[in-house]
């Protein structure tokens, strides 16, 4: 009878639970009441919450130059916290000179604290820096409670090295909900700090 190989097992030190999002503890304690005031909620479970962020990176450019792509990924991964994951086309497009299945963008999906923080930094640090910055438009709503803006340059991020950014890149992120309504994912996010444009 052959003997088991056993398993080295990696005893990992604990530095203590981490603190929770500022963001999250501010939508517990203050949002959801605000909410469910705003709407008339009977229960906490009925006020929408946050799903998930995504983040994505289209380098159309990374056709000709594979390294663009690789940089892409390596900035977006340092604003993000997560490493991210390479996407390639779905199919191909002889206009683009786009094969099936070529790598053409990166992108991030966020959940949890991770996510709460990157919004809290988002809105509070990241969109301030834009140049001659009004506000976001309140209709870039989907209809499905979910809300997507667009950044022409990863720089205005403060993890960034501006000495190291090889090309300036824009990106979405589509900020994913609950809310079953458009009014009830603005109300939300309105609440959470998202700066939209005074009408």
């Amino acid at each position: 009878m052959a003997k088991q190989d056993k398993k080295k097992v990696e005893v990992q030190v604990d530095a203590g639970p981490r603190p929770p999002a500022r963001l999250k503890e501010r939508y517990l304690s203050e949002i959801v009441p605000a909410l469910m005031r705003r709407f008339g909620y009977h229960s906490p479970m009925q006020v929408p919450r946050l799903m998930k962020v995504c983040i994505n990176m289209g380098v159309g450019k990374a056709t000709q130059d594979p390294k663009l792509l690789d940089s892409a990924a390596r900035d977006l991964t340092s604003l993000a916290g997560q490493k991210a994951v390479i996407t390639r086309a779905k199919k191909s497009v002889a206009a683009f000179r786009v094969r099936q299945k070529m790598p053409i963008g990166c992108r991030v999906t966020l959940r949890g604290d991770r996510m709460y923080e990157f919004l809290d930094r988002l809105f509070t640090a990241v969109l301030p820096r834009v140049r001659d910055f009004r506000g976001l438009s309140s209709s870039a709503v989907d209809g499905h409670g979910n809300y997507t803006l667009g950044l022409k340059e990863q720089a205005i991020f403060p993890e960034m090295d501006i000495d190291k950014i090889e090309r300036v890149q824009g990106m979405d992120i589509t900020i994913v909900t609950s809310a079953k309504s458009d009014e009830e994912a603005i109300g939300l996010l309105s609440e959470l700090g998202l700066p939209l444009r005074s009408v």
